[in-house]
């Protein structure tokens, strides 16, 4: 009857391995709390801001809220980086300074909703952005949807 509670022990400890072997996973290295990267970068500056009134000459990070998630516009190519709502913090933070030129803010602005479904993904999204962004201390410049 010995062989069998070992037995049991060595499955056990084999599933509880394969447990902690997820390929999926990603080590997060002591102290990569997003926020806190995030208040390495200088306050905003609305100085360098306040007067532009084209936002196709915004520097620092453009957000889009949709009803799929939040989509960080890249300005090199147009292109929209489409992140669910609690990635956006750590996608921040691995911005180079040199894309914060006004400090610590970020455009955003919603997508036009084409349905009632929409328009309720629209505002959740909208709040948990604003709540993160606010937790992290980062402005946000609302711009109008076009």
């Amino acid at each position: 009857m010995k062989p069998l509670p070992l037995a049991i022990l060595g499955i056990a400890a084999f599933f509880g391995l394969l447990a902690g072997c997820d390929s999926s996973a990603k080590p997060q290295e002591p102290g990569a709390n997003p926020a806190a990267q995030l208040q390495a970068i200088p306050a905003p500056d609305s100085g360098k801001y306040a007067n532009l009134r084209d936002m196709r000459g915004w520097q620092n990070p453009y957000l889009i809220i949709r009803k799929d998630g939040i989509a960080l516009l890249d300005p090199a190519d147009s292109l929209e980086i489409i992140l669910k709502p609690d990635e956006v913090l750590t996608r921040l933070a691995q911005l180079p300074p040199a894309a914060w030129p006004y400090g610590r803010v970020v455009a955003v602005r919603e997508n036009s909703a084409q349905n009632a479904d929409d328009g309720v993904a629209i505002r959740r999204n909208r709040g948990l952005l604003a709540g993160s962004l606010d937790e992290a201390h980062v402005s946000i410049r609302w711009v109008p949807s076009s």
